[in-house]
Parts: C-alpha cells; structure tokens; sequence
C-alpha cells in the first residue's frame, strides 16, 4: 500500500479517535477534579480505540506473520510510541493552551491531538506495525 494511502487511513481512524476522545473528554472533564486528569483518561481510552482500528484498517495489509510481534507486543509497542507521544504533547500543551492562551479545554485538546499526530503516523509505521518488525 502506497504511503500516502496509508497516511489517509490513518487519518480517517484519527479523525474518529478524536471523536472519540473529545467526548470523552467532556464527560471526564465534568466528573474529575482536573482537566489533565480527564485528558489523561480520555487519551488512554482512545489510543485502545485507536489500535483496534489501525490493527485492522490502516496496517491490516501487515497481519502476523512468523517472527513479527504478537497482538500483546503491538500493543505495548503502541502505548510506548503513540501513548507517550500523545500523554506527552497532550499533558504538556494542553496548560499552554488552556491557561495561557485562555483556549477552552476541548479545543485546546483538538490542538494537541492535531500536534502529535505526524509522529504518531511515523512510529505506527516505521515501529508498531512495521513490515519487518
């Protein structure tokens, strides 16, 4: 599968994941204490979300096959590069954004989210669902 492609896919799988998170999100944000709790919940939520989806949309051309990582590995490997890419960028930006630049909590999540998704996209394919793991 060509890259640009895959690039696609992997956007249309981040696209809901963003749904997904963001709604999250609003409905932490009312029920925790602190918005970078509720982030931190939301974020996890959706990586789950998202590896489901890449494992059998955006990489589902790379299934197992002998001496490639097991479902369990990808997944690790996954919460390694993607979730800490996205905790990282999400928790780090996200006080930027909301108490500096005043923006309000989802949409300063809605940022993030967007910041971190072309290193997301590169470990996913050059890592967690690498042809030759």
């Amino acid at each position: 599968m060509s890259r640009f492609l895959r690039w696609w896919k992997f956007n249309a799988v981040g696209a809901m994941g963003m749904a997904v998170q963001l709604a999250v999100l609003a409905l932490l944000n009312r029920m925790t204490p602190h918005y970078l709790v509720a982030t931190a919940l939301a974020i996890e939520i959706t990586l789950l979300h998202n590896f489901a989806w890449h494992l059998r949309y955006t990489w589902r051309d790379r299934r197992r096959v002998p001496g490639k990582p097991t479902r369990i590995a990808q997944l690790m490997r996954f919460h390694l590069s993607n979730g800490a890419v996205s905790m990282a960028g999400n928790l780090a930006l996200m006080p930027i954004l909301v108490e500096t630049a005043r923006m309000p909590v989802l949409a300063a999540n809605g940022v993030a989210i967007l910041a971190c998704s072309v290193v997301n996209f590169w470990l996913g394919d050059a890592w967690v669902f690498a042809a030759h793991a």
